[in-house]
């Protein structure tokens, strides 16, 4: 019997990785994105297009972006609060509220396990495991990309090698778009010599 997972989906390369390996792997994967703002509805009808074509059983969104202001952003506004005096509190204040969306969502199908595409490079993987093991202990949080130590070369590689071969001309980079900002992360960013990607890059 295939275990039960709930996958943290954005439809970017990562967790694109993490859906269609999950299902080849023999779970029954249940993609959900969590809207913090920055999505038209054109791009949710995508992502959700999308997550079908990787083998996910099922793909829900959720809608949080009104939880996400009433309770994160106006507090994060009338504190004034940027980090290092300089930008909003935008992707890392994000997580927590999709981290607990995700949690209910996979409490309510009693899910066996959840999965995130975080990287062993960011923050992100510290946010998202430290709300999954304290509100849901029992739940198995299985992150691939992580644990494989993927580049995303190889990520592409291998969606390719299973004949999803989209467009990948962004990979090089993570955008994260919210209520409260975009911010851009890859290539450049990488580095401090180098100058940032030109926006026409991060459109196309």
């Amino acid at each position: 019997m295939s275990k039960t997972l709930v996958l943290a989906y954005s439809g970017g390369l990562d967790t694109s990785y993490c859906a269609v390996s999950l299902s080849k792997a023999g779970y029954e994967v249940h993609a959900l994105s969590v809207n913090t703002g920055g999505f038209s509805s054109e791009e949710l009808k995508s992502i959700a297009s999308n997550a079908y074509k990787m083998g996910v059983t099922t793909y829900k969104n959720r809608d949080a972006v009104a939880s996400y202001y009433n309770k994160v952003i106006k507090y994060l506004v009338f504190g004034n609060v940027l980090k290092n005096d300089s930008y909003p509190l935008s992707v890392s204040a994000e997580r927590i509220i999709q981290a607990i969306e995700i949690i209910e969502y996979a409490k309510s199908i009693q899910a066996d396990c959840i999965a995130h595409g975080s990287t062993g490079a960011g923050n992100d993987q510290v946010r998202f495991d430290m709300i999954f093991q304290t509100l849901a202990p029992d739940i198995e949080i299985i992150t691939p990309i992580r644990d494989n130590k993927l580049s995303r070369q190889k990520e592409i590689d291998y969606l390719k090698a299973n004949n999803i071969d989209m467009s990948w001309d962004k990979a090089k980079y993570s955008v994260n778009k919210g209520l409260w900002g975009t911010s851009v992360g890859g290539e450049e960013t990488l580095t401090s010599e180098k100058p940032l990607p030109k926006p026409h890059i991060l459109r196309n």
